[in-house]
């Protein structure tokens, strides 16, 4: 859940001694050992260039906002993809956790249970369908680590005991970099970055210790998650705390058998859809949506309903 730094050395050929009566046909001073050194990376200076603005979660605009003032894109039992093996009935997505962070996914929601002694991410019978969960770990360390910029934030529907959770967070070396919650104002994602402490990590059921694994429903309140239709959607509250911490909303539509329906994606994460019902939840509770989960993020518009709530 690391920067290069390229030194490039110059050689350059002494200039002839001048002899008496030569003169500059330029009009310009001869250049002196003060005037002829440089602080500028060369490449920066011979080009005009400047280095970009740092970009936090891909936004320089965000560097300077609060977790509690942005909107994360997030997937909904985010493990259980078809590309992971899961099948048609119990997958809510069709890419892996990989393809998920590349594509810009920050926030996750995993179900985390004790199958044979290990700690698996299943959805339902992990017969149907499992990641191992220090697996998943070591995706999301080798994603942190190739992008420092980045900030993730994970909810687990837990079932498996606390300790086991956080024996595989300590078994991938990855401790470091888990963010502690102390109750006070939340911190931009610049400071998150700068101090290392870059993924919060919240449990349904779980709750300290150790002092980073948070309970989900002391930092988040959200909406109701069991949709029929999209007619059914509504921002009324459901867990945790209305006002207090961050909001996620739930946007997703579940067949009549409460399985995930992947025919309904298209429609309900359709940009207008989805930004209205944002944007209505928003407008509800007078607070941002932090947390914007849905399933089948590959159909519809979640990043650029997620830009849109940023204003980026």
């Amino acid at each position: 859940m690391r920067s290069v730094v390229t030194l490039l050395v110059l050689g350059a050929c002494a200039a002839p001694e001048p002899t008496p009566g030569d003169a500059d046909t330029t009009g310009a001073a001869p250049p002196t050992s003060e005037s002829s050194s440089s602080t500028l990376d060369p490449a920066v200076e011979s080009s005009g260039e400047t280095s970009p603005p740092r970009a936090c979660n891909g936004h320089a605009a965000l560097c300077d906002r609060p977790l509690d003032a942005l909107t994360i894109a997030t997937t909904h039992n985010s493990a259980a993809s078809t590309a992971a093996g899961f099948t048609a009935f119990n997958a809510n997505q069709r890419r892996d956790l990989r393809d998920q962070l590349d594509d810009g996914v920050r926030g996750m929601m995993l179900d985390v249970t004790l199958f044979e002694d290990e700690t698996w991410l299943c959805h339902g019978p992990c017969g149907l369908g499992k990641v191992r969960h220090i697996d998943a770990l070591g995706v999301i360390g080798d994603f942190l680590a190739a992008r420092p910029d980045e900030v993730l934030f994970i909810i687990y529907e837990d079932s498996a005991p606390t300790e086991a959770i956080a024996a595989d967070w300590a078994a991938a070396g990855l401790e470091s970099l888990l963010y502690v919650h102390d109750g006070a104002a939340w911190p931009t994602l610049a400071e998150m970055i700068d101090v290392g402490t870059r993924v919060v990590v919240t449990a349904e059921n779980g709750a300290p210790p150790p002092a980073w694994l948070h309970h989900a429903w002391d930092l988040i309140w959200d909406t109701p998650y069991t949709f029929h239709d999209p007619a059914e959607f509504s921002c009324e509250p459901n867990r945790g705390t209305p006002g207090s911490g961050l909001l996620l909303v739930n946007h997703w539509i579940s067949t009549d058998a409460d399985l995930p329906d992947a025919d309904a994606a298209a429609a309900s994460n359709a940009h207008d859809a989805l930004l209205e019902r944002a944007e209505a939840c928003a407008d509800a509770w007078d607070h941002p949506v932090n947390l914007l989960a849905v399933d089948f993020y590959d159909e519809g518009d979640l990043f650029a309903v997620v830009d849109a709530m940023n204003g980026v």
